[in-house]
């Protein structure tokens, strides 16, 4: 038995691609927020870290929670 399928998508190749490019923008920028988070806190001594609470073995994480933190542009 075979079936007909009638595939009648309404969002274009064009609004896939769009969506798809404004995505991949969205990543980049919060790596790139991410990455400039990560040196801001590795230039920091061991006694600032200190002042914060924070230790050599958390700036990853602590660096991820704050990106992840902001909300999307």
């Amino acid at each position: 038995m075979a079936y007909a399928v009638n595939n009648t998508s309404s969002v274009s190749i064009l609004d896939r691609a769009t969506a798809f490019i404004t995505r991949q923008r969205e990543a980049y920028a919060q790596r790139s927020l991410y990455l400039k988070t990560m040196n801001e806190l590795k230039s920091l001594s061991t006694r600032e870290m200190n002042d914060l609470g924070l230790s050599r073995s958390s700036l990853h994480d602590t660096a991820y929670t704050a990106v992840s933190s902001i909300p999307s542009i």
